[in-house]
């Protein structure tokens, strides 16, 4: 078991940062592979961001590249999403989640792979 629980989350302007995090307790964290979801009222729950277990494989969606970044400290049991130039459209409850890994390079984009689920962080991006 796997226990995933967010922070870093408020109200931002237009242009500014924010930086999550998602804390991990359990066995074995630093071989799950871990990404970064995003759900807005209204629509369905995205993947932005994902890391393999080892730290070298990412992805980002197109909406969030160039100002997104995924990073993980397995020996904090954290992973982490910087958000820069936020914008409006970013608004939503970001969640992290967590899969074993299959391999070192290996991450997951679909919900559906998806194991442990933390509860989620506000993020407001006011124009």
């Amino acid at each position: 078991q796997v226990q995933l629980v967010e922070s870093g989350g408020g109200l931002v302007q237009a242009g500014g940062s924010l930086r999550l995090s998602c804390a991990a307790s359990g066995r074995s964290y630093s071989s799950y592979a871990m990404g970064w979801f995003r759900q807005a009222p209204g629509k369905e729950r995205e993947c932005v961001a994902a890391i393999s277990w080892s730290g070298v494989s990412t992805y980002y969606a197109d909406s969030v590249k160039g100002r997104l970044t995924i990073s993980r400290d397995n020996a904090k049991n954290t992973v982490y999403l910087q958000m820069n130039s936020l914008k409006p459209e970013d608004t939503a409850v970001y969640y992290c989640a967590a899969v074993p890994g299959r391999s070192s390079m290996w991450y997951a984009v679909s919900d559906r792979e998806y194991d442990y689920w933390g509860q989620g962080t506000q993020v407001t991006v006011s124009s």
